[in-house]
Order: C-alpha cells, then structure tokens, then sequence
C-alpha cells in the first residue's frame, strides 16, 4: 500500500471515529433522560426480560410473574426469548441497562447502513451522513420508544433487514428471519414473504431456524414452553390494553371506534385480508424489480398492521421506509418525501388526538380526534400505497 493510500484509510477511520462521537453526543440527552428517570419508569420492558431471565434461573415459573407495581407487566414472548435473557438476568440492572442501550444503538446502525446503503456506498463523505442519518433516525417516535422502553423491536429490524439485503452473507441466508420469528413471532411475515417471492432455499432455512428455537425450550424449560403456546399466547390482554393509543394496528384501530365486538372481529379479518393481499403483492413486484429496500420495507409495515397488537415501538420499520424512499438520494422528490414522513413519525401525532378528544369540542373532538389519535397506524397504510404504487411510477421518471 502506497503512502498515500495509507493516509486516506488513516484519515477515513479518523471521520467515522468523529462521526460515531457525534451521534454519540446528539443521542446523549435521550439516553440519559431515559437512563435516569424513576426506577419504575425506567427501561420497563427490559425489567421484564431480565425478570424472566431470573425465573428461569430460580426454577419458577415464567409466565406466572408480574413485575413490581405500578407496571405489573407479565412475560410475553416465546420461550426461546427468556432462555436468551439469561445473560441479562445475570448483569446488574445498571449493567443491563447500558449494555442494553448500546445495542439499541449498534441495531440502529446496522438498519441505517442497509436502509441507506444506496446513498451512503462511494461517499466521500459517508461517514458524516451516516451520523446526520443515525441522528435524525434516532428522534423518530418509535425509536425513542426503543431506548425509553428498552424494546427488542430494532434488532428484529436489523436481523430481517441484514438478511434480507447482506450481499454475501457469512450466515445461511433466512436463519436471522428464523431467529427473529422465534422471538418475536411478527417477523414471521417475512416467511410468507419468502414463499411469496419463492426464495425457497432461503424459506426452507427460515423455517428450520424458526422451528428448531420454539421447539429447542421444550428440552429445558418444558413446562414454560408448554404454558406459553397452550395458555399465555391464547390472552391478547397480557399484552396490555388492546384500546390504548400506542396500539396502531389495524384491529387497534377499529377497537377504539367501539362497534359491537362481532362486527369488530369481522371488519378486521376483512381489512386484514385486503391489505395483506395489497401489501404482499407490492413486495413481490418490488422484489421482482430488484427492489428488495422496497420489498422489506413493505413487509415490516404487514409486520405492524396484520399483527392484532401492535404498539407504536413496533414501527421502528420506518426506518427502513425512509431508506427505501430516498433511494439513492438522486431524486429531489423522493427526497422531499422522505423528509416529510420522518418528520410525521417525529412528532408524537397520536397523542394530539387524545388531547383533542379530552377537549371536548362538539364534532371536532370524537370525529377528527380519533382520526389524529390513529395517526400513525393510518400513515402506515399510507406508507404502503407509497411504496407499492407510487413509487414505481416516480422510478420510471427518475430511476435511482
């Protein structure tokens, strides 16, 4: 390597150091806000990972635990979950706490490459757009859910997302899907995406890696694997208030118009087979177009609507949606698109339309309210319109 080749990798590794220091500094006031608020109100979510993990060292039940009050929330993931958070049980819960969040952070930029791995690839000044995206990524709403919560939905993101678009990955393709569906089961859309699209060596080791997990409890923790699918897995309600405003499924959604529950029941299934239908079909012809961004993108949002919970942490897929919207950041449109969604999913909308609706205002507040209450669960139907019908059309005015 010549002398000035050596300078350039020098002063290469040198700006993304700097660039690693500034979203470091920029993601800091959130991270302490959260990593130091009350210890009830602190990183819940994963209290009750850990929590799990303790049951099962202690030999006790998994799914019968609450955590302390005022939270008193159960374990509800799938067995394998609470055999990985052993680890966790085992860390100090400040230790937890900041291991935690650095992973938060390293899933984060692992969805930020790939998602805008067009823009970024043979930039001079990639590392510094790397860090204005990371930024910008880390302030939408459902990513700072992540961090306040503690959630695990940004690395089931970055698992479906890396295997999906590694170019040649040191993994057999589809066993990052197959772990993510074993402990998270919404991921499991992507099984349905693979069949789909009909990427069957990859389907096939998806559902071996997916099965051989749920199945791999049963030998070690038989009893809790036997109470999660036969009990726990059976009661929506574990999974908190399926009315509340966090949740942006399409059956949250419906709920909250408070039809009879039939009616509610029927309109969903309904609801759930036209936009499977639609968004499925969007990601085939993306994928068929060689758009795999766009393909993920769209099954992350299935990930999010067809679930019967889906609260608004889950929507860390907009990310991904952002990626695939800007493309290779060639098209000033898109572009203008792009920012416009971030910014909607930066702005804590549907909390608007509960205050809304607390004012009372006569027509106002029960029409347009519940309307801004839904706001990011309807914007996520938006979203897939976007990237199944509109954004083929602006690509044969501008292709990336």
């Amino acid at each position: 390597m010549t002398g000035g080749a050596v300078s350039s990798v020098r002063r290469r590794w040198w700006a993304w150091a700097l660039a690693a220091l500034v979203v470091v500094l920029a993601a800091a006031p959130l991270v302490v806000t959260w990593l130091t608020n009350a210890d009830d109100q602190r990183l819940v979510d994963l209290d009750v990972y850990r929590t799990g993990g303790q049951m099962v060292l202690d030999g006790r039940p998994v799914y019968d635990f609450f955590t302390p009050a005022p939270q008193l929330l159960p374990f509800t993931y799938p067995p394998i979950s609470v055999l990985l958070a052993v680890p966790l049980a085992m860390m100090s819960w400040d230790a937890a706490q900041w291991v935690w969040t650095a992973g938060v952070f390293v899933a984060l930029g692992v969805t930020v490459w790939f998602a805008f791995r067009r823009t970024l690839e043979g930039k001079k000044y990639a590392p510094w757009l790397f860090a204005a995206l990371m930024v910008a990524c880390t302030y939408l709403m459902p990513i700072r859910d992540q961090v306040r919560f503690g959630q695990v939905d940004i690395l089931l993101v970055a698992l479906c997302l890396a295997d999906c678009m590694a170019k040649r990955p040191w993994w057999p393709r589809g066993f990052l899907i197959g772990l993510a569906t074993a402990v998270k089961l919404t991921p499991g859309v992507f099984l349905i995406y693979l069949l789909v699209t009909k990427q069957w060596k990859t389907f096939w080791m998806a559902s071996f890696a997916a099965a051989l997990l749920t199945l791999l409890p049963f030998a070690v923790i038989p009893q809790d694997a036997a109470d999660f699918w036969f009990s726990a897995l059976l009661d929506p309600e574990r999974l908190g208030s399926n009315a509340a405003t966090t949740n942006q499924s399409l059956r949250g959604m419906l709920i909250r118009l408070y039809l009879p529950d039939a009616l509610t029941t029927v309109l969903w299934l309904a609801l759930v087979a036209l936009v499977a239908w639609y968004g499925f079909r969007g990601a085939y012809r993306a994928y068929q177009a060689k758009d795999t961004l766009t393909a993920v993108a769209l099954v992350g949002l299935m990930a999010v609507l067809l679930s019967p919970v889906a609260w608004i942490h889950h929507l860390a897929w907009i990310v991904v949606v952002l990626g695939a919207l800007a493309g290779a950041g060639r098209d000033r449109v898109r572009l203008w698109v792009a920012g416009g969604v971030w910014l909607y999913y930066v702005l804590p909308i549907p909390w608007w339309g509960v205050s809304l609706k607390a004012a009372e205002i006569p027509v106002l507040s029960p029409v347009v309210g519940k309307l801004v209450q839904n706001a990011y669960g309807l914007g996520a139907l938006v979203l897939v319109w976007l990237l199944a019908a509109w954004l083929p059309k602006r690509r044969t005015i501008l292709p990336d």
